[in-house]
């Protein structure tokens, strides 16, 4: 079993306020867990108009999986409206059982 966190920061240029920063988020983070069954929340800089952090997280079997889905994760994160991304930071816990 392979758990998987990955951890995206995010600029919003034209954020002028918390609510044109929400619209953002709230949008990418419904479509993410629509889109790949992930766990996903907006997690720190919740007072800033122009800069988020959410995490995504993912139980899977395989590792090759994983990394395949969190790429495609991230190519879908980079390809947002309104929001560049600016880190990303995966880690993985694998199961040694």
């Amino acid at each position: 079993m392979i758990v998987a966190v990955s951890v995206f920061e995010l600029h919003i240029p034209a954020g002028r306020s918390l609510k044109d920063k929400r619209r953002v988020i709230k949008a990418l983070t419904e479509r993410l867990h629509q889109r790949y069954r992930v766990s996903v929340a907006e997690t720190d800089y919740h007072d800033l108009h122009q800069r988020a952090q959410i995490a995504v997280a993912l139980v899977h079997r395989s590792r090759s999986e994983v990394e395949r889905l969190l790429d495609r994760i991230r190519d879908h994160v980079e390809e947002v409206p309104g929001a560049m991304l600016t880190s990303w930071d995966p880690f993985f816990v694998e199961d040694q059982a």
